[in-house]
């Protein structure tokens, strides 16, 4: 539990799962941004090759947060409901609505560009997936429930509004310390009289929480046996959001150049076509996470338009597949993958990435994967799409 932590919490579940390598680790901890994903959860999974599985509530969201005001009026009459919390987050806290504001806002996406920001949970969820290759949702709430009361949904956004005019003054200052003081105590109030109130509303709507753990586990022993599927809309969102630039290659063609690649020289490529079956693939040119926003826009000129690739080799590991591909031109410009390693992923083992086929020669190197190089190359020809 990441209250009972002092110190560096990522790092000491690293710690445990190095002492434990084949232990399942329950991280209880919040985890609410890009960050912490990058540059701890990911670092941490990759250091101590464990696949982390992000648990999330199933809520449907509003316009600007994964999370619904359902399902935060719930969040937070959980927390009133509650004695002898090690972090002191409980009934006895003068500040839990501001305290549980503060988590809702950390998932909040108002404040990203407009045009790549998450446009509702399912968004959220996709990154998610796309990052880590799994992803388990929590019940939370009745999917037939009546709506939540007016009187419940004034006061949290009285709060909402009340946290952002603070924060916009005060940065993360105590709510006690700054130009609104007695407007959070006097919220805070109203908060407990309002949602206690409505506390059969409150009760009524929530899962059981043992039917919540046991489709948890269930979820859980699903992505363990290799059972986990990945649902369409996590490649690419209902809105259309524009999240990376690729050349789309046709399913057809690259079965063919690998048929022909196994009858001329490579048992183990014929092997790998019998075990997998290849249904869409792409070479990634720029991705706004991790080339920005900017980068993807470049490549608008060129949407829609075919682009010859020249296929160098093939790359193969026990847990990931991929081709070397150099993109050529289109009307005499060539076009540049800003990846280091420009690639077509061909397949990875359950649980692991799409992106961890970045790390195949690395592995090469140190001789955890195979290079079978083509000589001459093999062309092959996409479109370019945005996804």
């Amino acid at each position: 539990m990441g209250d009972l932590i002092k110190g560096r919490y990522w790092q000491k579940v690293a710690d445990e799962r190095r002492k434990k390598p084949y232990s399942i680790v329950l991280a209880d901890k919040n985890a609410p941004n890009e960050e912490v994903w990058t540059r701890q959860i990911e670092d941490m999974s990759r250091s101590t090759k464990a696949s982390a599985v992000p648990i999330v509530p199933d809520s449907e969201g509003t316009d600007s947060n994964p999370f619904s005001l359902d399902a935060l009026a719930v969040f937070i009459y959980r927390v009133l409901n509650r004695v002898n919390h090690p972090g002191n987050l409980d009934k006895s806290s003068p500040n839990v609505g501001y305290v549980l504001l503060m988590f809702y806002h950390l998932y909040d996406m108002m404040e990203r560009f407009l045009f790549f920001a998450y446009q509702n949970h399912s968004e959220f969820e996709s990154e998610l997936i796309e990052r880590f290759g799994s992803l388990v949702k929590m019940p939370l709430l009745k999917s037939e429930r009546s709506p939540i009361p007016d009187s419940v949904k004034a006061v949290l956004e009285e709060g909402i509004n009340l946290y952002r005019l603070h924060t916009n003054r005060h940065g993360r200052s105590e709510p006690s310390k700054g130009t609104y003081a007695k407007d959070w105590v006097l919220w805070e109030k109203q908060l407990r009289e309002v949602l206690f109130r409505n506390a059969d509303y409150l009760a009524s709507i929530q899962v059981l929480f043992e039917i919540a753990v046991d489709q948890v586990l269930e979820q859980l022993k699903r992505i363990m046996k290799g059972e986990y599927v990945t649902p369409i809309s996590s490649e690419k969102s209902k809105f259309g959001t524009i999240v990376f630039a690729a050349i789309d290659v046709p399913v057809a063609d690259l079965h063919n150049l690998l048929s022909n690649i196994s009858e001329e020289n490579n048992p183990k490529v014929k092997t790998f076509i019998e075990n997998n079956n290849l249904q869409k693939a792409h070479i990634t040119l720029a991705h706004k996470r991790s080339h920005g926003v900017t980068a993807v826009a470049n490549y608008g000129r060129f949407v829609n338009q075919k682009v010859p690739v020249d296929v160098t080799a093939l790359l193969l590991s026990d847990k990931l597949a991929a081709l070397e591909a150099q993109p050529g031109s289109i009307d005499g410009q060539k076009i540049t993958s800003k990846n280091e390693w420009p690639h077509l992923t061909l397949w990875t083992a359950q649980g692991i990435p799409p992106k961890e086929a970045n790390t195949l020669p690395e592995l090469v190197l140190q001789g955890k994967a195979k290079h079978i190089e083509f000589n001459p190359p093999f062309t092959i020809t996409g479109v370019l799409q945005f996804h």
